[in-house]
């Protein structure tokens, strides 16, 4: 006789779970609010440390734009016979126009003898696939292609490149799927891995390499060498769009021509001669079964792709140097600017943020527009600055103490670069940079884009507006580093796509690659190189790039130290020593200008505060950084090296036309005297011959550039501790 349980004893029991079940939900809510919380702080200081990352890179680029707008103003306006000029003028001549027969020589490889101890891989030409599969195995041993192999490599590439289109046709539909990859930035590690994930390249797995092969990484060469071998085995199925710092003037400041001269001693100047003829030479373009259409940098309102197809793409060697005008085309291209570009962008304008911030204070934003700040469309014409040329030319030949012979008029026999460009070859000039410098924007409009300081920004309203008058359904471009690889915009009609993993530090970021096939719906494929990042939790992946990117804003804090107290003492009438944090925010943003959430960062970088009141006197001296200890008895030229670090190692690198990596005391002189004419400041003979006397550590009268400027290295103590 079975057990019948009552109706009381069912209510206990039921009354019993109950009781049990609302404290354990109670529980589970609370863990889970805990966790959201946790995570979104992580999201927060994340998205922070990109903020600074980010906003430090683009201030970089507008620093080069400056200099290289300065260098052009002295192009255009000084005469020939002018000392300043002559220093900068080889960087700007245009393409050589020679005979074919006339490059060949610079291609000659046959005088070079290979010694019977390298050991590095021998390339037999025609090349094979099996010949640069080797030689991929042989980068990845770290071993160096002989100078023969280079010149003969890079000889059979530009011949390819030339009888190839300023856009190439490709499609789909008789392949499996075509792969495409952003910017690798001389990371070999993230295009290895990218080989080992989807196999090399073949008739049967075609590429697209959308730009940016070089500069910022360290094997940047290497990465050149293996896309032009596979380019000239499988010339129909590898494909390689035209990146902006496929420009030699942007290589002399960030790591290319630095990595070849160490690499390549002896023949690194030709190397270097030979890739700029063949960095001109790069399609601007790629397009799959006419419907997708992938660009380095991206599009403008004046975007015209017939115009793009049919013009002479190695007329223009460098984006940074825009033909020189005629007095006709200056007045139609102001005009077009004027009403295409600021005619319809005024929310734009307002809405555009430096970069993305976590706060949003219209007040910093309006005081960043204010800022006078220039990009690569509006910097060359000379009619727009507010004084006028002669007394420009005035100021800045005194400044750089250089004597007053300007205002001659030029003779064209004497100078190459006299000669006037037409109004097609301005226009043609404005489609590359737009291709190769533009990023999109969330607001609809087209405006220059002044962060970075070439190129634009475009609105959604652009992207449909051209993608519909070329009947294409989809833009892929590169050009900005993305958290994950990749990333949609514009209602998904454009797509960023960025190959370089931890392009900032490890683990900033991943990097990613778009398999495509007949459908033309992207696939993506992530990844991160480093093993170390693969490893790390959440927490200590951040925690890491977060300590890596306060200690590069330290550095900029630091060497802006004499300009911050200056600033910070505008708010302590009474020379008390302390500010409020909002005045300490406000004066630390208007100095730096990197449009950063300073208030938030605060913690991260003040240590302590009193009722709301920072002692900026004390953060000022807890900025943990080191300086050569070097006897210079001027301060101010230490904190110009520091502030324009950069700046000056270009103006090295451009002085130096040997390529040897040392120039004279004399040299020496002259590039300091061109950046102070750049930064508008008195620097005396005195102390830059003390300067130029304490870093010859030799004393054999020239002085070493990579050795200067290691020895003005800012260190973060912080890092090493």
């Amino acid at each position: 006789m079975g057990c019948v349980m009552g109706k009381s004893e069912l209510q206990l029991k039921k009354c019993n779970r109950v009781a049990i079940s609302v404290p354990a939900i109670r529980a589970a809510l609370l863990i889970q609010r805990w966790y959201r919380q946790y995570v979104a702080r992580l999201e927060m200081r994340r998205r922070c440390t990109w903020n600074i990352f980010q906003s430090i890179e683009y201030a970089g680029e507008q620093d080069q734009i400056k200099l290289y707008n300065f260098f052009g103003f002295l192009m255009d306006h000084f005469t020939p016979a002018s000392s300043e000029r002559n220093l900068i003028s080889h960087i700007f001549r245009k393409n050589e126009i020679c005979r074919d027969t006339e490059w060949e020589r610079y291609f000659c490889y046959k005088s070079i003898e290979v010694s019977d101890s390298y050991i590095g891989p021998h390339l037999i030409f025609p090349l094979t696939f099996c010949g640069v599969s080797k030689l991929v195995e042989a980068f990845k041993h770290k071993q160096q292609l002989h100078a023969r192999y280079v010149l003969q490599l890079l000889g059979e590439t530009w011949r390819l490149l030339k009888i190839l289109p300023n856009i190439n046709r490709i499609s789909a539909c008789r392949t499996k799927q075509i792969t495409i990859c952003g910017d690798l930035h001389g990371h070999l590690e993230d295009l290895l891995l990218i080989f080992y994930k989807n196999g090399l390249p073949s008739s049967e797995k075609p590429y697209v390499f959308n730009g940016d092969f070089v500069d910022r990484g360290k094997n940047s060469i290497e990465i050149l060498f293996i896309l032009f071998g596979f380019l000239l085995v499988y010339p129909n199925d590898v494909h390689l769009n035209r990146g902006n710092h496929e420009d030699h003037i942007v290589n002399l400041r960030y790591g290319f021509t630095k990595e070849v001269l160490g690499k390549y001693r002896v023949h690194g100047k030709t190397i270097l001669k030979l890739l700029q003829k063949i960095f001109s030479w790069l399609p601007l373009a790629t397009v799959i079964d006419n419907k997708v259409l992938i660009v380095h940098g991206g599009i403008s309102d004046t975007t015209d792709l017939n115009v793009i197809a049919g013009m002479d793409r190695h007329k223009y060697v460098s984006a940074l140097r825009p033909p020189k005008a005629t007095h006709q085309a200056v007045n139609v291209s102001k005009t077009q600017t004027m009403n295409n570009r600021n005619g319809e962008a005024g929310g734009p304008v307002e809405g555009r943020r430096r970069v993305c911030s976590l706060t949003d204070h219209g007040s910093a934003m309006a005081h960043r527009h204010e800022l006078p700040r220039r990009s690569l469309h509006n910097a060359p014409v000379s009619s727009q600055l507010n004084w006028s040329v002669e007394e420009e030319l005035k100021k800045r030949r005194r400044l750089a103490g250089f004597d007053q012979s300007y205002g001659e008029p030029k003779n064209s026999d004497l100078d190459p670069e006299s000669g006037e460009s037409t109004e097609t070859d301005v226009d043609e000039w404005k489609q590359i940079v737009d291709v190769l410098w533009s990023d999109p924007m969330p607001q609809n409009g087209c405006i220059p884009n002044e962060v970075r300081g070439g190129g634009c920004y475009w609105g959604p309203d652009v992207t449909e507006e051209v993608l519909g008058r070329h009947n294409l359904q989809l833009l892929i471009r590169s050009h900005e580093c993305k958290q994950d690889g990749y990333e949609f915009c514009h209602n998904r009609r454009v797509l960023t796509i960025f190959s370089a993993s931890n392009y900032y530090e490890v683990g900033s970021n991943r990097g990613a690659y778009i398999r495509m096939g007949p459908d033309l719906v992207p696939h993506f494929i992530q990844y991160q190189a480093s093993r170390t990042c693969r490893e790390l939790t959440l927490r200590q992946s951040v925690g890491w790039t977060e300590r890596s990117a306060l200690r590069a804003l330290r550095e900029q804090l630091f060497v802006h130290k004499s300009d911050l107290i200056s600033a910070f003492q505008e708010f302590d009438p009474n020379n008390k020593g302390m500010i409020s944090l909002r005045h300490w925010a406000s004066a630390t943003e208007r100095i730096l200008n990197l449009g950063l959430p300073w208030r938030v960062l605060r913690p991260q970088l003040v240590s302590s505060t009193q009722c709301g009141m920072v002692d900026y006197q004390l953060w000022i001296r807890e900025l943990s950084i080191t300086e050569p200890k070097l006897e210079i008895s001027d301060d101010s030229i230490l904190e110009t090296m520091y502030k324009n670090h950069a700046n000056l190692e270009t103006i090295f690198r451009i002085i130096d036309t040997d390529h040897s990596g040392l120039i004279s005391f004399e040299e020496f002189r002259q590039t300091w005297k061109l950046l102070s004419s750049h930064l508008k400041t008195e620097i005396s003979d005195e102390a830059i011959a003390d300067l130029a006397q304490s870093i010859d550590f030799n004393k054999d009268g020239s002085i070493d550039i990579n050795e200067f400027m290691e020895a003005f290295r800012l260190v973060d103590i912080s890092a090493h501790t």
